[in-house]
């Protein structure tokens, strides 16, 4: 029977705090869910009833029963009210929570020419940094150039300074409390992937990898001695439930599965978890765009729920926040298996260099990522709203996938349709965009991953013009 009574009565303790309103309440319902007050099944009051209670406008009311809809803690249906979700309950003692503070967004800079190559160049995984503060950027190398670099080519570089600010950039973003010392610097989240197999005893042993998914990751894998094992995604992701006894880890994407875009409920992040525990899995989080997300509030990590630290190894890298070429990257692993790890980045020279790691140390200790972070985040809003809208007006039929996170987002298309004649076509036009089904190994899906960081608001009617053209 459930609980709590619909006509009100859900007397929440929200406590001081400097945190905007609506995750205040969102913070005390999974408070009343972690300690037992709410069960799953339990109705939720209305939220002008809530709002009542808590002498507070219904505004943030609905923002925080949304952001809790968003995170999977209730479930809400038209003309029934909300309710508390299956596992939300084990979802929030195990500390998952469903949001972290966001950083201060700053104005939107003038759109950025476009590249030359193409009239629309729609391909994913390519930041605008245009917008990059160039003066920050040249005083961070020029501090960084008046250390004298080290001439011990025994050691490795210990980027003390770079893993402090990156532990306090990932404890403020992404809801992880790290320690330092446990984070290793990588050269890119590719070459790192490489590593792992032999690091982390997986040759010979299988990966369930996400389908469709990084394809980088399949090739790193693979190619490095590992046997790799397709897990079809759905709207929530990767399924826990598909994975097997015999699959020693899983490479996933929670909170944004790559390219479909769906992010892990907290139930299935819980499951994930059950898992690694109960077979002696391990869970790789990459966490590749975590940064960005649109109409919902950033989702923790992975890895910052309760006892996920023996079981996930998180990947965090600089290459969609900053600059890709940088070739920036940290791991957060297990401890048992961080000096594997480390011996193995060593072994292979998968290094950062000093001057590189002591130029984004100060980057970040500025001030100046934070700053660049919120202004790449409300451009990208804006180009994201208005490239959707073009969709919706001139593809009215058409699905969108992955639209609330990322830098990119999915067009369907029917089954029947070849999404590689169908980009051909759109390369012929001057519009660049990758075929869903590049990224599928045995889930045949037809689509467009289309990214949106390099698109102007001002184009994209234009650029959709030709989409609907071509597919018309």
């Amino acid at each position: 029977m459930p609980r709590v009574a619909r006509a009100g009565s859900l007397p929440l303790r929200l406590g001081p705090s400097d945190r905007p309103l609506r995750h205040r309440i969102a913070d005390a319902v999974v408070t009343e869910l972690r300690e037992g007050r709410l069960r799953p099944g339990d109705p939720l009051p209305s939220t002008r009833v809530l709002a009542t209670e808590l002498a507070v406008s219904r505004g943030p009311v609905v923002a925080a029963y949304d952001e809790l809809a968003a995170a999977g803690f209730i479930e809400t249906r038209p003309g029934s009210g909300a309710a508390v979700a299956a596992l939300a309950d084990r979802a929030a003692r195990a500390g998952a929570l469903s949001s972290v503070e966001p950083l201060d967004p700053c104005p939107t800079p003038p759109p950025r020419t476009p590249p030359r190559e193409a009239r629309f160049d729609l391909r994913p995984g390519r930041p605008d940094i245009g917008f990059l503060d160039r003066a920050a950027w040249r005083r961070a190398w020029r501090v960084a150039s008046s250390d004298v670099p080290t001439n011990d080519l025994d050691q490795a570089p210990q980027h003390t300074r770079l893993r402090h600010v990156l532990a306090d950039h990932i404890r403020r973003s992404r809801g992880i409390a790290v320690d330092p010392d446990h984070l290793l610097v990588t050269p890119g989240v590719s070459a790192t992937l490489q590593a792992l197999p032999a690091a982390l005893g997986l040759v010979g042993r299988t990966i369930a990898l996400e389908d469709p998914g990084y394809v980088e990751a399949w090739t790193a894998f693979g190619d490095n001695g590992s046997r790799v094992r397709a897990v079809r995604v759905d709207d929530d992701g990767l399924d826990p439930g598909l994975l097997r006894r015999t699959d020693a880890a899983v490479y996933v994407t929670p909170s944004h599965q790559y390219p479909l875009g769906a992010r892990m409920p907290v139930a299935r992040r819980t499951a994930l978890l059950d898992w690694a525990r109960r077979d002696g899995g391990l869970v790789i989080e990459d966490d590749y765009d975590g940064e960005f997300r649109y109409d919902v509030s950033p989702l923790p990590a992975l890895r910052s729920l309760e006892g996920a630290d023996d079981h996930v190894l998180y990947i965090g890298t600089a290459s969609k926040i900053l600059v890709p070429t940088l070739r920036v990257s940290w791991l957060l692993p297990p401890r048992h298996l961080r000096d594997a790890i480390r011996v193995e980045l060593d072994r292979r020279s998968l290094l950062v260099n000093e001057m590189t790691g002591a130029a984004v140390a100060e980057f970040v200790a500025s001030g100046a990522l934070s700053a660049h972070h919120a202004r790449a985040a409300r451009t990208y809003a804006g180009r994201r709203s208005r490239l959707v809208s073009a969709l919706a007006h001139h593809l009215p039929d058409h699905t969108l996938s992955g639209v609330d996170a990322g830098l990119h987002l999915v067009l369907v298309l029917p089954d029947d349709v070849d999404d590689h004649e169908v980009s051909t076509a759109l390369l012929r036009r001057g519009v660049l965009v990758n075929p869903l089904s590049a990224y599928c190994a045995h889930a045949a899906r037809s689509g467009l991953v289309i990214g949106y960081a390099g698109l102007p608001e001002s184009r994209a009617d234009a650029a959709v013009r030709i989409l609907a053209d071509v597919l018309g």
